[in-house]
């Protein structure tokens, strides 16, 4: 009953013989457990009866008492807890060698098991059990993820950290790692040609959005390996940038990340608009961002100055507004609120409740945030700093 089941699955499926003999007896565990306790009662009672006329043979009565307390510390020690304990310990080298003898007593007892088990089964009927239902060894998602954090002598931690990131792909949704829309490199069909010209050859990305005056009225994604055929001469062809767009493809701001990435491989694409529920686009979400929710950040990034994060003296950090509060917490394993605002200006303005005039601090929880830049209507610059660390470097009150 100790033995670790998938561990047991596996041998079985590598063909070890006393993994599949212990395999047959686990399949009914009523069945085993009656076999067990079967020949455990008889032995147990057999010794006491035998003990009990020795002992009042050579004490009279009194030996009844002897026998009683002498034969339960014999059997407490010998028969149950130092036995148990080694199987508990070590339950493969007890278990495969003892389904040499359990397997041939269940084929010969199976009259005496079936007959004990159909009175005990129809008992547990009547409490609502089935004995006979196979046991379901699955694991919930919460037990796997314990199970991967408790492998740490078996599994590298960067594959540990793989697992767990799949895992968490169906609490994570694309807008909690979109670009938001005002940060989407795209193209302004309202620009002349040798602006658009400009961005199309100086893009960081591979697929970029082609709208006219407003990302909302999207016409389409380019795929700037087509560029060449958008050039007549060295210069845009217009009608022939229109031909060589895709069809944008949109998904809902709540869509799981899980079901984004299965989306993206049943439709073989890379670049996903998402809209809320009036239509209005709010971001754009890649292949690449799900993948380096599993795998970590894997591309270098090309603009810096977009997606910079410093560490500060006290132990915080300072980042532009614009950054993900999930990057901040997965750099410096923190905890800060994910359930609201999703980038570290958003988070600081919810907490305010009102926009800045200029410099401000804000705590929460167990964080402060300092505004330490603005720009207009945005707050461009965020240093965040836990207040242990602060506690740590202030100076003593007088």
């Amino acid at each position: 009953m100790a033995l670790n089941r998938y561990r047991l699955k596996h041998l079985q499926q590598q063909g070890h013989k006393g993994a599949l003999r212990a395999g047959k007896l686990l399949a009914r565990p009523d069945r085993l457990i009656g076999l067990i306790l079967i020949g455990n009662n008889l032995v147990n009672i057999l010794g006491s009866a035998i003990a009990t006329v020795v002992a009042i043979r050579l004490y009279g009565d009194a030996g009844i008492v002897i026998a009683t307390v002498s034969l339960t510390i014999v059997i407490l020690i010998f028969a149950e807890i130092t036995p148990k304990t080694i199987a508990a310990l070590h339950p493969e080298k007890v278990a495969f060698p003892a389904s040499w003898i359990l397997l041939p007593l269940m084929k010969l007892a199976m009259p005496l098991v079936w007959a004990i088990n159909a009175i005990t089964n129809g008992l547990l009927s009547l409490f609502g059990f089935k004995a006979d239902s196979s046991s379901e060894d699955a694991l919930t998602q919460e037990e796997l993820r314990t199970v991967v954090n408790e492998s740490s002598g078996l599994i590298p931690r960067r594959h540990r950290n793989m697992l767990v990131n799949i895992l968490d792909l169906e609490q994570v949704t694309v807008n909690d790692i979109m670009v938001p829309r005002n940060e989407i490199y795209g193209i302004d069909l309202d620009d002349d040609d040798e602006t658009i010209l400009q961005r199309l050859t100086s893009s960081t990305h591979t697929l970029v959005p082609v709208f006219t005056g407003d990302i909302n009225k999207i016409e389409g994604i380019l795929h700037l390996r087509h560029l060449g055929r958008c050039l007549v001469g060295g210069q845009l062809d217009r009608s022939a940038l229109f031909r060589e767009l895709q069809e944008p493809y949109f998904t809902p701001e709540n869509t799981a990340l899980h079901i984004q990435l299965r989306h993206f491989q049943m439709r073989k694409l890379r670049l996903g608009m998402i809209v809320d529920e009036y239509g209005d686009i709010l971001g754009l979400v890649a292949l690449e961002d799900i993948l380096e929710e599993i795998v970590g950040n894997f591309t270098s990034n090309l603009i810096e100055d977009q997606e910079e994060i410093a560490t500060t003296t006290e132990g915080g950090a300072s980042c532009t507004g614009s950054i993900p509060i999930r990057d901040i917490n997965r750099q410096f394993d923190w905890d800060l609120p994910t359930d609201g605002p999703k980038t570290i200006s958003g988070l600081a303005l919810e907490a305010l409740e009102a926009f800045p005039m200029g410099p401000v601090s804000v705590r929460i929880g167990g964080f402060q945030l300092d505004v330490e830049a603005i720009q207009g209507n945005t707050i461009t610059q965020v240093r965040v700093t836990p207040l242990e660390a602060l506690t740590v470097t202030s100076p003593a009150n007088d």
